[in-house]
């Protein structure tokens, strides 16, 4: 009797696993368009983030060519102690921290602003076309905007200078060796080149909104600030949430481009433009130790992560439904 019940369990789970296996072809054949969409995505993500990770080890190694990665001597820790001893870590550590939030901060306002601002528009072309002429700057490479700054920036004949300084009758500015600009050109550049992908973002959740929201709210009075305030807003919080809570992961890192390229690495400038990233650059260029330029990326995925995981946590205790996991 025993035998016959194991036999029945065991042709029973063999059934679960065949319908499971079946159900999951059949949602890939039904949803075959969307997976074929995905699959370029895939695989960038599979080469970019999860095949580097079983490289973490060399962080804990101090690589030698001749031996190669595998017979390269295991040295600890000691790759980690250049990023924390060094002179320049409160500086840098300062310079990402403090952009980073400070872009965050700064893209949402202006993202979700614009967003609120675009849905207004009732001629559905018009709307396209800021939406098109915001999210292009987004796909222009760091190289290509470098030269459009420098364009503007540089002290013979950029534009500032020939232009909007001398409206002001002010002496001719040298842009690339006064520190004190920029933290508002490097804001100003992240600002014009980020915040159409997040307006986009937004958009398309603001579309999601029931419509019957709005048409009761005109029938009760609401001006359209008070369906912006009690309806819109409220109703895109849980993607402003989660957007957040992913960006968060980002507060240790930097845009290397805006940082390096943008900046054309004037030493002038390192008091304010020089973050985490570009540090170990230069480091990675003068002592070519691989190890060492490891070890500073994993710390910035471990802290990462675990801002992550706080925020996340933070958002969990407060609305659970809200958090993203």
């Amino acid at each position: 009797m025993l035998e016959k019940t194991v036999v029945q369990d065991a042709g029973l789970l063999r059934s679960h696993r065949k319908t499971g296996m079946a159900l999951f072809f059949h949602s890939l054949w039904k949803y075959r368009y969307l997976t074929i969409m995905m699959i370029p995505t895939l695989i960038v993500l599979i080469l970019n983030n999860y095949l580097p990770m079983f490289g973490v080890f060399i962080a804990f190694k101090n690589i030698n060519y001749v031996d190669g990665i595998w017979g390269s001597p295991w040295v600890g820790f000691d790759n980690f102690t250049f990023l924390f001893t060094s002179g320049s870590l409160w500086r840098i550590a300062r310079n990402t921290i403090s952009y980073s939030l400070a872009f965050m901060a700064i893209n949402l306002i202006l993202s979700v602003g614009i967003a609120v601002a675009i849905n207004e528009i009732r001629n559905r072309w018009l709307a396209k076309g800021y939406q098109t002429f915001l999210i292009m700057p987004h796909f222009l490479s760091m190289v290509v905007v470098s030269y459009l700054v420098y364009a503007f920036l540089t002290p013979d004949k950029g534009f500032m200078n020939n232009t909007v300084v001398e409206w002001f009758g002010h002496d001719r500015v040298f842009w690339y060796s006064e520190k004190e600009y920029w933290p508002y050109i490097l804001t100003l550049v992240n600002a014009w080149k980020g915040v159409g992908i997040g307006a986009v973002i937004y958009i398309a959740a603001i579309a999601g909104i029931d419509q019957e929201y709005y048409e009761a709210s005109v029938i009760d009075g609401a001006s359209k600030w008070r369906q912006i305030f009690h309806i819109t807003l409220p109703s895109i919080q849980p993607v402003i949430i989660i957007i957040t809570i992913l960006n968060m992961g980002h507060v240790f890192n930097s845009d290397f481009g805006l940082f390096y390229q943008v900046t054309l690495n004037s030493g002038a400038l390192y008091p304010v433009t020089d973050t985490v990233d570009t540090y170990v650059y230069r480091a990675l260029k003068e002592l070519n130790d691989i190890g060492m330029s490891s070890a500073a990326a994993l710390v910035q995925s471990v802290l990462g992560f675990a801002l992550v995981l706080l925020t996340n946590s933070a958002v969990r205790k407060i609305n659970k439904e809200q958090a993203l996991f």
